[in-house]
């Protein structure tokens, strides 16, 4: 459709309104703040701090030579409030260079600090303390599919997204182009195509059951890897990859819901289940990308495996059985002779696609029961389209009804009318009801109104409230219970809003809180990054990594669901885990895909997130571990004190694979160069307690390498790897404590809760409003922490102390 200049008139309007509402600034430093600033702060600062932080490469990035006193300026006011946070921590300057006295740092924080807290005040009275924040691609993808009623994906159509103190939904990663308007007008059509019927009747539904013998590789491969048995049952005998056996006459024509029915059972197993997977052709299988799920077959006895999935035009399903034989072993006796264990699956049923009801629910959303005409084309001759006797009416109210879900406030007249314009004027050009309907909904997809969480200075209204709450711990728009609740000016209440949290948190949509946060903070969503070296981790497999990544998201859920201490992040004595990872933990008695929650053993050097395999995979590459990685990692994610950038002149740590020099024995002589030891000192030793976990989270005593050593021997097979040197894990910490293993490490991190409380806080609070606390703030997050002690640092009870403070319900 083509696009309307209207249109695009009243959409550019918007964006201008948008940002000429978010220019407000704090004045500039007066003559008298300069003056002084010259004649006190400027000498000492020369002295001490800019034969560091000068020229075209500053130590940390932070050029004091240049950096003027324009406190109005966001980016400037944060480099100045840098300077005072460091100099009160005693950070800088590093204890080899020359140090100010106790007076001359006094002098430079009591000037500093009030006036940067005076403009940070100054700033949020006239923008607030959180900037102006864009739905992210995930959020994006929510919204629309609640707002239309659809399953469809749309993210991957969008670029991707910016990230700021660590969370990719913070406003200050968020840019607007014209390519990126580009693709939301893109993204807009097809949403409204998925949601909008033009068939008079729903696509013909398929109910059908197939067997694997008909399937690829199965129907076509020379290798006997299979046995087939009556009634179409196919046993499955080997797990290579290139035996992904696929439901490949099931190849729908159009995209829908479908219900799949898998009959399955194990056979030849001793009585123990057969863990099976099932993908989705059409995406790569990456993490969890591309995977339905893992299935347990029960020992002989068949079992059906029922879910519901959207699927894409011309793509399938397929199914292949983990931890049996390779097919070239299988192969030497044939599937009729082989004795071991096997998946048989008597039958796959496919139904849909699913439609309840004709036009569907989507359809309905927008057009109710208005009637359909037909408006055929060259190549869909029963094409319909919605018709109107009273084409302005009808048009006002949709428009109205849409803009307020598309908006999440109650809108008036005024709001409406520019859509309500553009949908006359491509009525008057020639267009019919639904086209001209159309270009009026993909005005509103594209204004600022849909695509930005609008919030003014001060306290949050209702509906800013409702959306600030369901975005945080749904990752989407408020529902119709919490929109009816913010039109009735109810959820400002704070019992009110602690039900809502309560409700909310209950949902199954605050998995996509779970998802999205966790795979941020602990950098989970890096988990496909790197790939292990086949040769040094021939068992990594992506059973393990799946798995890796449901282990951390269940314990969260189970450190939220019931309230525990969020020292359990730190050190927890039970582990959720499947049969896969118990075997990699090394944790007898635990078998399937199915996880459980478990106390853990005293010797298992297990407990809470530093020591899960998805941390320790994302904190490593695929061949070596890096105590400067992992101890950077701690400091930011756990401690809440990241480290310095290093210097650009300082070159990373090439590491020794080959095993004839340690990492210790590197990382001493880095520590020895003078620019390099003051940070080193804070970064190595958390990072040297995780040294006894391998780079796929794997307990070790001695490092894997490909030179010479000791042969290693595992089930009786002979690894490509060889045992290289032992681990030293032990350290001393900066403050002079000495451990000698993570167990005792992370007995050191428990002697200050309130310090991990007041990081996850602050981790939280970014990621609830789009922004990182300021200094301003610590009073607010000092408050929270001290609340949330008096009831052993209660992880849910966190989250309902955020929801209610300053922070959370005020720009």
């Amino acid at each position: 459709m083509h696009r309307c200049n209207r249109l695009m008139f009243w959409i550019s309007v918007g964006w201008a309104l948008l940002y000429g509402s978010a220019i407000a600034a704090p004045p500039v430093a007066n003559d008298a703040d300069s003056r002084q600033f010259a004649d006190q702060v400027e000498p000492l600062l020369r002295t001490y701090c800019v034969n560091c932080h000068h020229g075209d490469k500053p130590k940390g990035n932070l050029a004091l030579d240049t950096l003027a006193l324009n406190l109005a300026d966001g980016t400037t006011r944060a480099q100045w409030s840098t300077v005072v946070k460091r100099l009160k921590a005693g950070d800088m300057p590093p204890p080899e260079k020359p140090h100010p006295s106790e007076q001359d740092i006094r002098t430079l924080v009591d000037w500093l600090a009030p006036r940067v807290a005076n403009a940070e005040a100054a700033a949020r009275a006239a923008q607030g303390r959180v900037i102006l924040r864009r739905l992210n691609r995930v959020e994006y993808e929510n919204t629309i599919c609640d707002l239309l009623g659809i399953k469809i994906h749309l993210k991957d159509q969008l670029p991707e997204d910016g990230s700021a103190d660590g969370f990719d939904n913070a406003g200050a990663a968020h840019h607007t182009s014209s390519f990126l308007m580009e693709k939301y007008l893109e993204a807009a059509d097809t949403a409204l195509n998925m949601a909008i019927a033009n068939r008079p009747k729903p696509p013909l539904t398929i109910s059908k059951r197939y067997s694997l013998k008909d399937g690829h590789p199965v129907k076509g491969t020379t290798e006997d890897v299979y046995r087939f048995l009556g009634d179409g049952e196919v046993v499955c005998f080997c797990s290579s990859e290139w035996h992904n056996v696929g439901v490949s006459p099931f190849y729908p024509q159009e995209a829908g819901q479908f219900r799949f029915r898998i009959s399955a059972s194990s056979i030849q197993n001793s009585g123990q289940p057969v863990t099976f997977r099932v993908t989705a052709s059409g995406t790569r299988l990456t993490g969890t990308s591309g995977l339905v799920s893992y299935f347990d077959a029960p020992p002989d006895k068949p079992h059906v495996f029922e879910f519901v999935r959207h699927m894409e035009p011309r793509t399938t399903i397929s199914m292949l059985p983990y931890g049996l034989a390779g097919a070239n072993t299988v192969k030497q006796v044939g599937g009729e002779n082989w004795d071991g264990p096997g998946l048989a699956v008597q039958y796959v049923e496919v139904e849909g696609p699913l439609n309840d009801m004709w036009p569907p629910e989507c359809h309905r959303r927008i057009f109710g029961d208005m009637p359909q005409k037909t408006f055929g084309t060259y190549n869909f001759r029963d094409r319909v389209e919605v018709v109107s006797d009273r084409p302005l009416e009808d048009a006002t109210r949709i428009l109205t009804t849409f803009t307020r879900r598309a908006y999440r406030r109650t809108v008036a007249a005024d709001d409406v009318s520019p859509f309500v314009e553009v949908f006359q004027t491509q009525l008057d050009s020639g267009y019919t009801f639904e086209q001209a309907i159309r270009a009026a909904l993909k005005g509103v997809l594209i204004s600022p109104e849909f695509l930005f969480l609008r919030e003014q200075p001060g306290k949050l209204d209702d509906f800013a409230l409702a959306c600030r709450l369901s975005y945080f711990l749904w990752n989407t728009m408020p529902d119709e219970v919490l929109f009816t609740i913010a039109e009735q000016s109810k959820l400002s209440q704070p019992e009110v809003l602690r039900q809502q949290v309560e409700r909310l948190l209950a949902s199954p949509k605050s998995a996509a809180f779970t998802e999205s946060f966790v795979g941020q903070w602990l950098g989970l969503r890096e988990i496909d990054a790197t790939e292990p070296s086949h040769l040094l981790y021939p068992e990594f497999d992506h059973l393990l990594k799946v798995s890796m990544i449901r282990e951390t998201e269940l314990f969260f859920d189970e450190v939220l669901k019931q309230d525990l201490s969020l020292t359990n992040f730190v050190a927890s004595d039970f582990a959720m885990v499947n049969g896969r990872l118990a075997r990699h933990y090394g944790i007898p008695g635990v078998n399937g895909w199915q996880f459980q929650k478990m106390v853990l053993p005293p010797e298992s050097h297990r407990g809470g997130v530093l020591t899960m395999a998805s941390v320790l995979k994302v904190t490593a590459n695929g061949t070596t571990t890096s105590p400067v990685l992992r101890g950077a990692w701690v400091l930011d994610r756990i401690l809440g004190t990241p480290p310095s950038p290093p210097p650009d002149d300082i070159p990373a740590l090439d590491p020794d694979i080959r095993g004839a020099t340690t990492i210790r024995e590197q990382l001493a002589k880095h520590r020895s160069v003078e620019s390099c030891g003051h940070c080193h000192r804070k970064i190595d030793p958390p990072g040297f307690a995780l040294e006894s976990f391998d780079c796929i989270g794997g307990w070790r005593d001695n490092y894997r390498v490909t030179g010479t050593g000791e042969a290693v021997v595992v089930d009786g097979r002979r690894m490509p790897y060889h045992k290289g040197r032992k681990v030293d894990p032990s350290d001393v910490l900066s403050d002079g404590e000495r451990f000698e293993n993570v167990d005792q490490f992370k007995q050191l991190l428990l002697r200050d809760k309130p310090q991990l409380a007041r990081a996850l806080t602050s981790k939280l609070i970014t990621y609830a409003t789009g922004r990182a606390p300021q200094v301003s703030d610590r009073d607010t997050l000092e408050s929270l922490v001290t609340r949330i002690s008096t009831r052993d640092y209660g992880f849910r009870s966190l989250i309902h102390e955020i929801v209610q403070s300053d922070l959370f319900r005020t720009k």
